[in-house]
């Protein structure tokens, strides 16, 4: 299943990585609500039309089990085979694609799944492409700024928060504790972040 963002268990991936000097909130932002990003293509691996894929899910060859895919511009891909495993990525054949110069012509194209066709889950469990772009406000009701990706450092999930008022991005550490409060609905987190956890804000006096 594709790996669900939890604010109990720090287990997840990164949704998406940086490539072609996209970040995740630009890709994200004008997603269809009801399509999931599971993967993005790396280019070729050989000859003979096999791609590197890097899945985003929680058993990387579990993306094969969520077909058809499509790509931002509409393309369906009915069947992917997984082969293997390399570093960083699985080996995989993708149905129509038979030539090295097709594989490389799909580097950095993301894959997208149909949200029905992924696992439900619990409430306190969420889509990391569900968070991207939310607003984030302290326990006070003051606005921070957005959510401008999840990733994981190893140990813990974090919220990359940005806003005009923070000199730096904002690392927030994925807790109930920290982030009491994810409402979907109303397109909003609350953050009650330790002190010190929060980097400078900026000073009117500065602009």
């Amino acid at each position: 299943m594709l790996q669900p963002k939890k604010q109990r268990l720090n287990k997840s991936n990164m949704v998406g990585p940086l490539l072609g000097g996209s970040t995740i909130f630009d890709r994200v932002k004008h997603m269809p609500e009801d399509r999931i990003i599971v993967g993005s293509i790396g280019g070729a691996f050989g000859v003979a039309g096999d791609v590197r894929l890097k899945s985003f899910c929680a058993d990387p060859q579990a993306i094969a089990n969520y077909t058809p895919l499509t790509t931002d511009k509409g393309r369906i891909f009915a069947t992917i085979v997984v082969l293997s495993q390399t570093k960083g990525s699985l080996i995989a054949r993708l149905d129509g694609i038979t030539t090295k110069e097709q594989a490389d012509a799909l580097r950095g194209v993301d894959l997208f799944a149909d949200r029905a066709q992924l696992p439900h889950l619990p409430d306190d469990e969420f889509y990391h492409n569900d968070l991207v772009g939310l607003a984030v406000f302290d326990a006070g009701g003051a606005e921070i700024g957005r959510v401008k990706a999840v990733m994981n450092n190893g140990a813990e999930d974090m919220l990359e928060v940005t806003g005009a008022g923070l000199r730096d991005s904002a690392l927030i550490p994925f807790t109930r504790k920290i982030v009491p409060t994810v409402d979907l609905a109303s397109g909003r987190v609350i953050i009650d972040p330790p002190e010190g956890l929060m980097p400078d804000s900026v000073d009117p006096a500065d602009g």
